[in-house]
């Protein structure tokens, strides 16, 4: 999953600002070598400051669903299974695990020296709990549906089941039995994501949705909360209780909040950062000719799109979201606006996809100008023409990068169609709730990326009643191919099926895809253990810094 945020304000806000100030002080963050002298006063300890983003709306992993928290939390927690350095699936919770004969049936055994941070042992009951908790829908979980593939599970989150009725059970303390409700080939995958992590019960039942502060929460990962200050940091600590402790070399990092992908540059040059959330577009070409190797660019599983709401008016037509999209040129955003190897995007799935061929629009490959007059055609069809204008408001998340192509996307529409589009910026998290209110935006800028290396984990945010699709988009015969695509257990007859699925929605243009994206970052030539992937994951744990 992938999405972005800002602060601005009075005295209060100027106050808060001085406290975080002071704070930065005291955590060493000045120190270029990713700091040496922790709050305590250790010697030698191992610091590593990160760039975060924006601020963490969450850090409980069941509602987590944006970058910002999830990176952090995948740092303080760990599911049944993990991800290695290069995002394939390992051995997290669950030492071992098997599969009945018939596809449907997970049986897995937990270490016996699984701990919580608070050195209680991990057992199979904190998973029945916390996976009947995800699917609770009093908890709101917005990343439910990707559980659904569980035995029950979305008819517990539709209300029509009691969550007991879930199809998970523990054997013993150390043995818990999964039932699905058809083969799933990706699910081992899914389970190393944070809507599928413990949480530790009694710590909720006393502080409930408080039970994720520092002091308070209770977690089973590398790595324990220890300080958050907001709109400046969240510090975590070395889990001494952690199963792998011996293999963490980090003692302590801290998740700077860096919404201004600007000022974050400047903080890496000045020695204050040691791994970045993004680059700048802008800074791009003089890092690789200026910071070689520290500079890191790789393409991952990530789809940079505009979402469009169909109960708008103008965009209720599809001859108006077709030739909106048709005349944005993803060429020029890709390799000039954006210029940093992003690849033009004319489908939701990215490029690179193990095992899938993938669709287009059978449009991507006309000359310009012959989109430009079908897009006119289209567009004097349903209405608007000289002096009679679409005029749709475009929001954006507070980062240059999305700015610039923001403004380009609307200028295209104004040259060629004659659009006049509002571009209006705003916080990340203001953006995350506007996404959600069913009349108060036309066009949004989004990104995802995959929770897991399978198209479904792209296609299935656009099935009806699903908690990420907020555009008022349904189609029955889509949602019927993708149910149909899940219990297909060929995988080259399974992709048919998907990129059947995906056909029928770029035919509708619920969303304009504009490009694959590349994950864009600096990191400080002493921090080793850096390894790109698919995923665009990288866990402290994974990490280390020479000293």
């Amino acid at each position: 999953m992938t999405l972005d945020r800002r602060i601005t304000g009075g005295p209060f806000v100027s106050a808060l600002l001085t406290v975080a100030v002071a704070l930065l002080v005291l955590s060493g963050c000045g120190d270029p070598g990713g700091g040496a002298i922790l709050a305590s006063g250790v010697d030698s300890a191992a610091v590593l400051h990160r760039g975060n983003g924006g601020e963490p709306g969450t850090l409980d992993p069941h509602l987590a669903e944006e970058s910002a928290s999830g990176q952090i939390v995948r740092d303080l927690y760990e599911g049944l299974t993990a991800e290695a350095a290069d995002s394939s699936i390992v051995p997290g919770v669950a030492r071992t695990w098997e599969l009945d004969a018939a596809g449907t049936s997970y049986t897995f055994h937990l270490r016996e020296d699984a701990s919580w941070s608070n050195g209680e042992p991990v057992v199979a009951a904190d998973f029945v709990f916390a996976l009947r908790r995800s699917l609770n829908p009093d908890t709101a979980a917005p990343l439910a549906e990707m559980l659904w593939p569980i035995r029950n599970a979305r008819a517990i989150s539709e209300q029509r089941m009691p969550v007991a009725d879930l199809g998970v059970r523990a054997i013993d303390s150390s043995t818990l039995v999964i039932e699905l409700e058809s083969p799933t080939p990706y699910f081992p995958a899914l389970l190393a994501n944070p809507i599928a992590f413990p949480v530790h019960e009694a710590t909720l039942a006393e502080h409930g949705r408080r039970y994720a502060r520092p002091g308070v929460k209770v977690s089973n990962g590398a790595y324990r909360l220890t300080e958050w200050v907001m709109q400046s940091h969240v510090r975590l600590d070395r889990n001494q209780h952690y199963w792998e402790r011996d293999a963490v070399d980090i003692d302590t990092v801290y998740f700077h909040v860096t919404e201004d992908v600007n000022s974050e540059f400047n903080r890496f040059r000045a020695g204050e950062l040691d791994f970045t959330f993004q680059v700048p577009n802008s800074q791009f070409h003089w890092s690789r000719e200026n910071l070689g190797d520290q500079l890191k660019s790789d393409p991952y599983l990530s789809t940079y799109f505009l979402l469009l709401n169909f109960r708008s008016a103008g965009l209720d037509d599809v001859r108006v979201r077709k030739a909106l999209s048709m005349v944005i040129d993803r060429e020029v955003l890709a390799q000039r606006v954006v210029g940093t190897g992003e690849r033009p995007a004319y489908a939701f799935v990215p490029d690179g996809m193990p095992g899938y061929p993938g669709v287009r629009y059978e449009w991507a490959d006309w000359p310009m100008q012959r989109r430009i007059e079908e897009a006119r055609r289209l567009m004097t069809q349903a209405g608007y023409e000289a002096g009679k204008p679409f005029r749709p408001e475009f929001h954006y998340n507070t980062s240059e990068n999305h700015r610039r192509i923001a403004v380009a996307v609307a200028s295209m529409w104004r040259e060629h169609l004659g659009v006049e589009a509002s571009v209006l910026n705003m916080e990340w998290k203001a953006l995350m709730q506007l996404r959600r209110d069913t009349a108060g935006w036309q066009v949004l800028r989004f990104g995802w990326v995959a929770d897991y290396a399978d198209p479904h984990a792209f296609l299935e945010l656009l099935t009806s009643g699903h908690g990420q699709n907020t555009l008022g988009w349904s189609n029955p015969e889509y949602d019927r191919t993708l149910a149909e695509a899940n219990l297909e257990s060929d995988p080259v007859l399974r992709a048919e099926l998907l990129g059947e699925a995906e056909k029928l929605m770029l035919e509708d243009y619920p969303l304009m895809p504009i490009f694959f994206s590349v994950n864009k970052r600096l990191v400080r030539q002493n921090v080793r253990g850096y390894q790109a992937n698919l995923m665009n994951r990288t866990y402290t744990r994974h990490l280390s810094i020479d000293r």
